[in-house]
């Protein structure tokens, strides 16, 4: 039998927000473990890759959750949640990631030394406001690798903001420098979702 090949356009178009999900569907964990190790080849800022996961599956939990996510269905109902946080201290890791690019061959051992003091001085003197932003800007990235491959492999997803943060991040006891930035769900769509427009592209692109 041959496999139909999907063209990452094709993932694109068919990616959608979906909130209605069957219950009971387990997810293999070695799936989502996967999953998220593809997922993490996004892009970020120096290479710093701020993002932590947490992925939640007990449904226990999950249902505890909702109260704190406003009351969003499908907190619950799907099959797992992977709460997206980001690490504000992810320079702290410069040495680690660095030492690991050279020993893989990418750089020089010259480079890698300028790559790890160069993250310190700079990470290391940011205001908690712009680290915040960074990381924010790097978790968009790896969220929608996340969105993208879970649909490749079958399974739905929809992305949420919309909970009370400071809640999450006691309920989970979070270190201070991990902040709770977006909740996934994930499974498989009991209900289609809603199609969505998009704006002319005429009106929104300038080309100088």
């Amino acid at each position: 039998m041959t496999k139909t090949v999907t063209t990452i356009q094709q993932l694109m178009h068919e990616r959608k927000s979906v909130r209605k999900y069957k219950e009971g569907v387990v997810i293999p964990r070695e799936k989502l473990q996967t999953l998220l190790q593809n997922a993490i080849t996004a892009p970020s800022s120096s290479n710093m890759q701020p993002w932590r996961f947490i992925v939640i599956e007990n449904q226990e939990v999950k249902k505890e959750l909702r109260q704190i996510a406003n009351d969003q269905e499908q907190v619950e109902t799907s099959s797992a949640i992977i709460a997206v946080l980001g690490d504000l201290e992810m320079y702290k890791k410069a040495e680690e990631i660095y030492d690991a690019n050279f020993a893989k061959g990418y750089m020089s051992r010259e480079i890698a030394d300028l790559m790890i003091n160069n993250s310190l001085s700079l990470y290391g003197n940011l205001s908690k406001e712009i680290l915040t932003s960074l990381v924010h800007f790097d978790a968009g990235l790896i969220s929608m690798q996340i969105m993208l491959l879970a649909k490749e492999m079958g399974y739905d997803t929809v992305p949420m903001g919309g909970f009370d943060k400071v809640k999450f991040a006691e309920k989970f006891n979070l270190p201070k420098n991990e902040i709770p930035i977006l909740l996934i769900a994930i499974g498989e769509a009991a209900a289609p979702a809603y199609g969505s427009s998009r704006l002319a592209v005429e009106d929104i692109v300038k080309y100088i």
